[in-house]
């Protein structure tokens, strides 16, 4: 068994056994993003990934309780091959409590709820998708290839399914011009879908990326420290998704608020306030994926 380049997984996923299922991204337009350009797109055969599996087991003394499906996009894969490596896993290893994946918007909405709810039974449990913003203009900015309307509708399919949603956004990815907009209609996103998880991660500039070169020539601005806790305030204040958890834990954050909305949103808004009063914000030296 070997990984092919470098692997990233959710930060709930540290435990996790990882497999790639793909290799990078289906995609990779976002403008910025770093993090499979070193990779060509490509599905792994199932033997490969069953091997992976075998592998695992006849090496490894230690329980698999959660296995997680890399690398981006991993849903793109067919329903039929995604349905005989999500049953192999379970007989491979009966202890698994939970099987996770990334998925696309659009990766999701190729599928119907039948065939979703098939992959739910089989014994995927959640599915995250990186919506990163719900705003439209940020979204076609950014080449995110889904609207806002996309989004709502792949992540109410997984739900009617039975497949739990984590949901990922990114504060600052509005820049300055579109602070607001970028946290209002992110707010109403989370609201529409009322995800299991909701993950808010910090722009960090990546070298080579084309939004590093639109920071460059002064088209996109970043947020200060500051800002990044007035749109998360503006954000937690608009959103209504009773019973979401929210975690704003990454290495990429200037303040760690974990809680659960709506019942924590008090709390952290008091977080936020007192953290913008101090000016204690996580050093960017200390800030990284």
């Amino acid at each position: 068994m070997f990984y092919e380049g470098t692997v990233y997984r959710p930060p709930s996923e540290a435990y996790s056994l990882i497999i790639q299922l793909t290799i990078g991204c289906a995609r990779n337009n976002c403008t910025f993003c770093s993090m499979y350009k070193d990779k060509s797109f490509r599905i792994r055969p199932v033997d490969e990934v069953l091997q992976d599996f075998n592998y695992i087991k006849e090496r490894s003394g230690q329980p698999v309780k959660r296995i997680f499906l890399a690398d981006g996009d991993a849903l793109i894969v067919k329903t039929a091959d995604l349905l005989q490596v999500l049953k192999a896993a379970k007989t491979i290893f009966p202890e698994c409590e939970r099987i996770t994946i990334y998925g696309a918007p659009a990766d999701v909405l190729a599928k119907s709820v039948e065939e979703l709810r098939s992959l739910q039974q089989a014994g995927l449990e959640m599915v995250y998708i990186g919506a990163e913003s719900g705003d439209d203009q940020v979204l076609l900015d950014v080449q995110k290839g889904a609207s806002a309307a996309e989004i709502i509708e792949a992540c109410l399919r997984l739900k009617a399914a039975g497949i739990k949603v984590s949901l990922t956004l990114i504060s600052g990815l509005g820049g300055q011009k579109r602070l607001r907009e970028h946290a209002v209609n992110s707010a109403k996103l989370v609201s529409a879908i009322k995800p299991e998880y909701v993950g808010l991660l910090t722009l960090m500039l990546h070298e080579g990326t084309p939004l590093a070169e639109a920071i460059a020539e002064g088209s996109f601005t970043l947020l200060t420290p500051q800002e990044v806790l007035e749109e998360t305030y503006l954000f937690l204040s608009e959103a209504d998704s009773e019973g979401t958890v929210l975690r704003s834990n990454h290495a990429s954050n200037y303040v760690t608020l974990a809680g659960t909305l709506n019942a924590d949103r008090q709390r952290l808004l008091a977080q936020l306030e007192e953290a913008r009063r101090r000016g204690s914000f996580r050093p960017e030296g200390y800030r990284g994926f």
